[in-house]
């Protein structure tokens, strides 16, 4: 049985929170990412395998690799702060389990506990083929912290 958290949507005024800071990331554009899914506690970065994100050997760079993680965690905590609060990583710790191979890399990011400074999420990251093969290229852990949203 599928897990609902993966399909169930977080509010329209979060998902456009979400996808409108997320736009601001000069790095996620400049690797090619995108937001696949903005759910409550939930968030999933999909990253094209492009040779300019590609290390040595053709696998998809842990550098690469790590900032979506980091990007998927740090967004699934956003989706559950109020709109006045704003998101940044403390500290985050990866395990690359797998050369991160595939037509395009899944980041998902899971809040494990929302708090009101810090919060803990479970980050993990897929490689993923056209025929939808799935493995499991990083695990993690990150903490963040909750801000004031600055004047924009």
């Amino acid at each position: 049985m599928e897990d609902r958290t993966q399909q169930e949507q977080a509010s329209p005024a979060v998902r456009k929170r979400v996808q409108d800071s997320f736009d601001r990331q000069g790095l996620m554009a400049h690797l090619g990412a995108r937001l696949a899914h903005i759910g409550p506690g939930r968030v999933r970065v999909v990253l094209p395998a492009r040779p300019e994100v590609t290390q040595q050997h053709g696998y998809v760079h842990a550098g690469a690799t790590s900032a979506i993680a980091d990007t998927a965690g740090g967004y699934a905590a956003l989706t559950l702060f109020d709109e006045d609060s704003d998101v940044l990583t403390v500290e985050y710790k990866i395990n690359l389990l797998a050369p991160a191979a595939g037509d395009h890399l899944e980041a998902i990011g899971t809040v494990l506990k929302s708090g009101r400074t810090l919060t803990v999420c479970q980050l993990e990251v897929y490689g993923v083929w056209e025929g939808g093969e799935r493995t499991f290229v990083a695990n993690g852990q990150q903490t963040l912290i909750r801000m004031a949203r600055p004047a924009q």
